[in-house]
């Protein structure tokens, strides 16, 4: 049998949703706007008339990245007045495009970048980042954020768990293996795409130096938490043991090693002209968590039902998957009640309880 492509299945969910619920993502962006000025200040862009083009792979509805978006557009504008700006925004095809839409133009709540600045050219394109998204030559800053981790397809079933992060022996090389391949094929796509001394600004969910990642930073680990209720629902015939055992995330969580291996050692990479300029990792706290400990919420209940949106956003499509042959009702019901016991355990005591974003932060230029 075939193996299923992460991109026939997998989407932010939609309607906004996203960008309301997954604040974190966010803040990573916005507090890390300032590596990607200091790469424009280190090889400014000519104010040469030319068309200057920028994209967001794996932008979900565009919420999350609006505000540091606007922030290096505005900065691009101010060194380059004759250029107009192409903006391509970028996921896969099952993405809500109309919510994006309706963001960056400003017909929601969420205020928009895009009024404010002159000649600019909004798009979108409905292709995986591990395919080349614009023509060759013409990008000159590429940028993508929390989102590389996602492979093409899952290489080997995890037959105890949902994430490759508790995987062992060869299932957990096979996924390295394809983490790898899918990594150097990511770099190779945008070094076609790019100019010469165009950049590329990678913020990468991966695993730092002390061994932490998303939702594993010292407290309850998310993904075991998601694996708990989701073994649970099998064990109780709830769902099948056959659903259990092929809800596996196609992802990849990588170390900095691995992030730069092909950046920094002979090969494709870096024949194709591509060249690391700055690492390093970081990670942000969860704004929920941090809420919760300041005492904006009323209740640790009103704290379970503002943190589980943020997990459901991105790992809804993974459990619905999972489930693939049920009637649409069925699945939603049954993934309703998941988040729904994740929900009432983290209300029935919220200790250790967050979704801490690790990140690895490259900026790479093609010279």
């Amino acid at each position: 049998m075939a193996k299923q492509q992460t991109e026939d299945f997998m989407a932010m969910k939609g309607a906004g949703y996203y960008s309301r619920a997954t604040i974190g993502a966010k803040h990573v962006m916005d507090n890390a706007a300032q590596l990607i000025l200091d790469a424009l200040d280190r090889q400014p862009p000519a104010d040469d008339g030319s068309v200057f083009q920028m994209t967001d792979m794996g932008c979900a509805d565009g919420g999350t990245s609006i505000d540091m978006v606007g922030r290096v557009l505005g900065d691009v504008r101010s060194r380059c007045p004759s250029r107009p700006i192409q903006m391509t925004y970028t996921d896969l095809p099952k993405t809500d495009f109309s919510a994006l839409f309706q963001i960056i133009h400003g017909l929601t709540e969420t205020q928009s970048y895009a009024a404010e600045i002159g000649d600019l050219y909004v798009s979108a394109s409905a292709t995986s980042f591990h395919r080349q998204i614009v023509p060759a030559g013409t990008l000159d800053l590429g940028h993508s954020a929390t989102a590389s981790h996602y492979i093409t397809e899952i290489p080997a079933v995890i037959e105890d768990h949902v994430h490759m992060t508790r995987a062992t022996g060869d299932v957990r090389a096979a996924f390295e293996a394809k983490g790898a391949e899918d990594w150097e094929n990511f770099l190779l796509m945008r070094a076609r795409e790019l100019k010469s001394g165009g950049a590329l600004a990678l913020f990468n969910f991966g695993i730092d130096e002390e061994g932490r990642w998303l939702g594993h930073t010292g407290g309850v680990t998310m993904f075991d938490r998601f694996n708990a209720h989701w073994k649970a629902m099998a064990e109780e015939g709830r769902i099948a043991v056959e659903e259990y055992r092929r809800t596996n995330f196609p992802q990849v969580y990588r170390t900095v090693e691995q992030f730069t291996a092909p950046l920094t050692s002979p090969g494709a990479v870096q024949d194709a002209g591509l060249q690391l300029e700055h690492v390093e990792t970081r990670v942000l706290r969860c704004p929920f968590a941090e809420a919760h400990e300041k005492g904006e919420y009323d209740s640790d209940a009103a704290f379970a039902k503002a943190y589980i949106p943020t997990l459901r956003s991105w790992s809804e499509p993974v459990f619905a998957a999972g489930l693939a042959g049920r009637p649409a009702a069925e699945i939603s019901q049954l993934v309703d009640e998941f988040y729904g016991r994740y929900e009432a355990e983290v209300a029935a005591d919220p200790t250790g309880h967050a979704m801490d974003y690790v990140h690895c932060y490259l900026i790479c230029r093609k010279v």
